[in-house]
């Protein structure tokens, strides 16, 4: 069952990517981390309180762990796309799957075997192949920060599957994200300006909240009923579906090269569903 939520939550964070590319032309990289989690915050707070959830939580310092290493790495995936071209920083952060399974062996001594490697390599291949990257030598501080975006992409993710050990539910882990996630990036953008939130804008904004908050809580769903590292591998699945919507909806044509890259990251996809059900 966690592969189907990671391939849910891969769909719909490609969902969010056509979203946040939509509204670019109107907000800043600090408004759309906002508003994406704000908005998402409002929904998911007035579902548990209509519903009589309860909100406390004696896993705080996971939390705190989740939410800010998820919303540093957030932070320094906008700062890269920014400053490096768009498919290098993408690449960097999708490093992700590669650290978690570095972290998972080292935490908890959970050794990948060597079909979940090939998976994760293969996967990382086809983002390289994809994405096509490039990373000129004056660039390569601002790279090690796209490395840094990747690794704590990991620690959130580990965080995510320590709290579901402890029996956090799912919808609370992803509460604490976007409450802690609304603190920071509101203090980020009390330095920016907020642009106008017109008739013709909004409905970005509301489709890109309410795709990450469903694709955040099908993502903790799979990393905290199954393995981290299938559901980690499965992340690639976000690329192959931004392919396709990219061609479809704003007709962006790859390479013939590009989608051997998407191949990889099916095949990947098939080779870790595999070593999820075995």
């Amino acid at each position: 069952m966690s592969v189907l939520w990671m391939l849910v939550a891969g769909l719909l964070f490609s969902a969010m990517g056509v979203f946040a590319k939509l509204a670019a032309a109107h907000f800043s990289s600090a408004e759309l981390v906002f508003y994406r989690s704000a908005l998402g915050l409002v929904v998911l707070y007035s579902a548990a309180r209509w519903r009589g959830l309860p909100l406390r939580t004696r896993a705080w310092r996971l939390h705190v762990s989740r939410s800010v290493s998820g919303v540093v790495s957030l932070a320094l995936y906008f700062h890269c796309i920014a400053r490096l071209p768009l498919a290098t920083a993408v690449t960097l952060n999708y490093t992700s799957p590669l650290f978690l399974a570095l972290l998972t062996a080292a935490r908890l001594g959970e050794r990948p075997s060597p079909a979940l490697w090939t998976a994760i390599i293969l996967g990382f291949g086809g983002v390289i192949l994809l994405l096509q990257p490039s990373l000129p030598a004056d660039q390569m501080p601002t790279g090690l920060l796209g490395l840094a975006s990747g690794a704590l992409a990991a620690v959130a993710y580990f965080s995510v599957r320590r709290l579901g050990e402890q029996g956090e539910p799912d919808w609370r882990v992803v509460f604490y994200f976007l409450l802690i996630s609304t603190v920071l990036s509101g203090t980020w953008l009390a330095a920016d300006k907020f642009g106008p939130v017109t008739a013709t804008n909004w409905w970005m904004l509301v489709g890109l909240a309410m795709s990450a908050l469903v694709a955040q809580v099908a993502m903790t769903r799979a990393f905290q009923s199954g393995r981290s590292l299938v559901a980690g591998s499965l992340s690639y699945s976000t690329l192959a579906f931004s392919a396709a919507l990219g061609l479809l909806l704003f007709q962006e044509r790859l390479a013939p090269i590009a989608w051997i890259g998407i191949a990889l990251i099916v095949l990947s996809g098939a080779l870790a569903m595999r070593r999820g059900s075995a």
